[in-house]
């Protein structure tokens, strides 16, 4: 596999330079299945599992037997709070419980490297060297420079962990996604339009990445 180039542009629009994208992050098959059980894992991790339904035993009252055992007519009963009452104990109800899935490091690289070729293949890659002018955050200025460069509805951002003037400019952007390269992962690449690099966080990415087969890529499960 070769490495493709693609080209480093600034926040108007222009090119000012060129990045290669290794092939063995850009450029490798998109295994769907492994992306389906990555991504269901991944949103797993993120349910809290702290539901709960009172069983017969934890509802409070039903000491005592709703009515006489016989002559009633009626079916026998010793417990209001018995699952066939309103306000009744619940059968089988949810409990909390951790809805973790073990997923290797291996696949969740593999299904990341899977989601950014078929970004990559696409064009829906790209690398921005500055999307301000000068060192005052703006939203607007910063949102109309992606404009320029990225024309998805939705734009997942990679942005160093140092990068404050951009952080700021994007942090309230409602179609915009910021993440620092090491917490990339499959289900938002998946659920972005484009996927934009800043320079250090393109250069961080894939320094930590490329060659790898292990490295997490940054996915909780």
């Amino acid at each position: 596999m070769t490495a493709t180039s693609i080209d480093v542009v600034d926040h108007t629009g222009g090119t000012t330079g060129s990045v290669d994208l290794p092939a063995e992050i850009f450029d490798v098959q998109v295994n769907v299945p492994l992306i389906h059980q990555v991504v269901v894992a991944q949103q797993a991790a993120a349910r809290q599992g702290t539901h709960a339904a009172k069983t017969r035993a934890q509802v409070s009252g039903g000491g005592a037997k709703p009515y006489r055992q016989k002559g009633t007519g009626r079916a026998r009963q010793g417990s209001r709070r018995a699952p066939q009452f309103a306000g009744g104990g619940v059968v089988h109800g949810p409990q909390p419980r951790s809805y973790d899935q073990r997923t290797p490091k291996k696949m969740k690289v593999a299904a990341l490297r899977g989601a950014l070729s078929d970004r990559a293949r696409h064009g829906r890659v790209h690398v921005v060297s500055s999307l301000l002018e000068g060192d005052v955050p703006s939203t607007k200025a910063a949102v109309a420079a992606l404009a320029k460069i990225a024309g998805g509805a939705q734009l997942l951002v990679v942005v160093d962990r140092e990068d404050a003037l951009t952080w700021h400019s994007l942090r309230n952007a409602p179609s915009v996604h910021l993440i620092v390269p090491d917490q990339l992962n499959t289900y938002d690449v998946l659920t972005s339009d484009e996927v934009v690099f800043t320079s250090e966080a393109y250069a961080t990415f894939t320094g930590a990445n490329a060659g790898d087969t292990t490295t997490d890529a940054g996915e909780d499960s």
